[in-house]
């Protein structure tokens, strides 16, 4: 399989996308694995870079997955992991609310609906950790990461400028504490 590139990026990102719930972000350490630590695909800094890249760039944060493919096999790389990520997925998403919508109302409906909540905020947790991880964080990017999740689950609606402009503060003053000791 490693002689043929394409079909390794077809294969390692197809399963990745019906395993997307949550968003991008839940599948995050599973595409951390794929490409560094099973196919050496990146380096570890060369994944979070790529990662700061598709989260500042326009659209969906899964492009992470394009990027890995452009560095692995150019424009034909680029294509195959972009369409392997986001098809799949969506097809299935777009035949499963045809669906959804016929047994709207009912108690299984509600149910599994409630249950898949906790699930994609654990698959979006498992994601954060596995970026702190990969990052090397130390206490203060923890410290920072666990403030913030605090913030937002005692006031989802804070807007977010604040507490993107609040959270480099707090990781301002932890660095500087830190650096002084």
């Amino acid at each position: 399989m490693s002689d043929n590139v394409p079909l390794a990026l077809a294969l390692a990102f197809i399963p990745l996308s019906f395993m997307s719930f949550g968003g991008g972000i839940s599948v995050l350490p599973a595409v951390q694995q794929q490409a560094v630590e099973l196919h050496a695909w990146t380096t570890p800094r060369e994944f979070i870079e790529m990662f700061a890249i598709a989260r500042t760039a326009p659209g969906p944060g899964l492009m992470l997955a394009t990027l890995i493919g452009w560095k692995v096999a150019g424009w034909v790389g680029a294509l195959i992991t972009t369409l392997a990520i986001f098809v799949p997925s969506s097809v299935l998403c777009f035949v499963v609310a045809q669906a959804w919508r016929k047994h709207e109302g009912k108690i299984w409906h509600r149910a599994v609906q409630q249950g898949l909540a906790p699930i994609g905020t654990g698959l979006i947790g498992a994601g954060i950790i596995s970026l702190l991880d990969l990052a090397d964080a130390g206490p203060v990017s923890l410290a920072t990461a666990a403030a913030t999740a605090a913030v937002l689950i005692l006031n989802p609606r804070i807007s977010p400028p604040i507490i993107l402009f609040s959270a480099a503060a707090i990781f301002a003053a932890g660095s500087v504490v830190l650096n002084a000791q």
